[in-house]
């Protein structure tokens, strides 16, 4: 009898831990069906964005902070501009969700670094008017305008609030400063480099 008893818990146990599983297997349903962020009638991704900066790109956000109807619906949407010649969207990441671009004008050259498990293996294409290309959650990614005519691009994302993360900006524009010993033995660099770095941002 007890040996029936012993069985029957863990079949029980089972049983738990695969409910458990598949229940977590799907993001959980809105609290609610929509919200409608009533004040927000000249929100668009209509206008271009001014592109005269360092970098030469500009991204128009759509999260869930800009555009309230997005709140519970787990979706997001951007809208990138790229100067010619060179604009880029430098490297960063999503913390909480992948990204799909589409590209409506100009060409870029794209791509994304796997993890160090994966040896960080670099995935590049060059996109042309209406080329897909994703990007995994979490995974360095950028667009660089490889045109000689300016460049747009949609990026929509599986959340509300996917987050970015400059890479550069994070690492030598950090506040207050990440000291130069650690940034200089990370990158292989000389402290004087890395302080140079740190002073553009």
């Amino acid at each position: 009898m007890r040996v029936a008893t012993h069985h029957f818990l863990i079949i029980a146990f089972v049983l738990l831990a695969l409910a458990s599983s598949l229940a977590s297997a799907y993001d959980p349903s809105p609290l609610h069906d929509f919200c409608v962020g009533v004040n927000q009638t000249k929100y668009g991704l209509n206008i271009p964005a001014n592109t005269s900066n360092r970098l030469g790109s500009n991204v128009t956000f759509a999260f869930v902070d800009q555009f309230l109807g997005l709140n519970t619906l787990g979706v997001t949407i951007s809208h990138v501009d790229y100067a010619p010649n060179g604009g880029l969207n430098p490297p960063h990441y999503h913390p909480r969700g992948s990204e799909i671009l589409l590209v409506l004008k100009g060409i870029l050259y794209a791509g994304f670094v796997t993890s160090n498990q994966d040896n960080n293996r670099l995935f590049t294409k060059a996109l042309n008017l209406g080329d897909l290309m994703v990007f995994p959650i979490g995974l360095p990614h950028f667009q660089l305008n490889v045109g000689n005519t300016s460049a747009v691009a949609i990026v929509a994302f599986g959340t509300q609030n996917p987050g970015v993360i400059t890479i550069a900006n994070a690492v030598f524009g950090s506040n207050p400063p990440i000291n130069p010993d650690v940034l200089s033995k990370a990158f292989l660099l000389e402290k004087s480099i890395v302080q140079y770095l740190q002073q553009q941002f």
